[in-house]
């Protein structure tokens, strides 16, 4: 009778345990590619990375520049990476209106691979959010293409826009520039964790909104995203959040090979 019992209660549990598994705890992009890079230098295995997965020769980039000030937007030039392989179109403006038209979101029909540059993120959520523009990043991702970004282009792809405020990026929570184009759901991107000492600032973060896991990313390394896990590119290192202490500190640390799985905040075996 109770072997009877177990086998009658197993559909039952098989499907709770389906259910669990479907809402998934943070979730990466269906289709296509995130590179995540955590600001300054670029490094040589992050480049390799986004090279590839742009398409290597036959890349088509659009680089999307708008979180620099005026005087750096006049003065940066492409990275170099990018514009040493080929033709690329770049989109920048302040106005919402254009981010809205035909003609500004066009070359992304065409493009393989967006890269977003540093700067300020409230840039890009005021010129971007909610336009046509933020939509067709979302386009090129589900038809398979790669979105890479650095400092501010790789907060802004979180669904929580952390150091959005205008007034400074020393404020973690800005009402009204917290929400990130979304290509991680329940997932806030901070970066230049190590140089700036930032490690445990998602901490603040987590304490409010504990369903959004916070991963912050060293200068020179980057998260490569493609469904729901991403692995770790780069000589430094990225640090999870989820709301637990680990060893006394309230995030623990990932390095270069390991690999990290969205759905359930968990390293994934074999991760060093």
């Amino acid at each position: 009778m109770v072997g009877r019992r177990a086998l009658l209660s197993m559909p039952l549990a098989l499907w709770a345990e389906a259910s669990i598994a479907a809402e998934p705890k943070s979730s990466g992009p269906a289709n296509g590619t995130l590179l995540i890079v955590g600001g300054g230098s670029i490094s040589s295995a992050v480049i390799a990375v986004a090279q590839r997965h742009a398409g290597g020769t036959s890349a088509r980039w659009v680089v999307i520049p708008s979180a620099q000030s005026d005087r750096k937007l006049a003065t940066s030039p492409v990275q170099q990476f990018i514009s040493a392989v080929g033709p690329y179109s770049v989109l920048h403006t302040e106005d919402r209106a254009t981010a809205n038209s035909d003609a500004f979101v066009a070359p992304f029909a065409r493009a393989t691979a967006v890269w977003i540059s540093g700067g300020r993120q409230w840039r890009l959520v005021d010129a971007y959010g909610g336009t046509r523009t933020e939509q067709a990043l979302h386009e090129l991702l589900a038809r398979g293409g790669l979105i890479a970004g650095s400092s501010a282009g790789a907060s802004i792809m979180g669904s929580y826009l952390v150091r959005g405020s205008p007034s400074g990026n020393a404020v973690l929570m800005s009402p009204g520039h917290e929400r990130g184009f979304g290509f991680l759901r329940n997932v806030a991107i901070d970066q230049h964790i190590v140089v700036r000492g930032r490690e445990s600032d998602l901490a603040r973060l987590s304490a409010v909104h504990p369903e959004i896991l916070g991963i912050g990313i060293d200068e020179g390394t980057a998260i490569l995203v493609q469904g729901n896990s991403f692995s770790v590119v780069g000589p430094s290192v990225v640090a999870i959040t989820d709301g637990a202490m680990h060893d006394g500190r309230p995030y623990y640390l990932l390095k270069q090979g390991a690999r990290f799985h969205l759905a359930t905040w968990s390293v994934l075996a074999g991760s060093p």
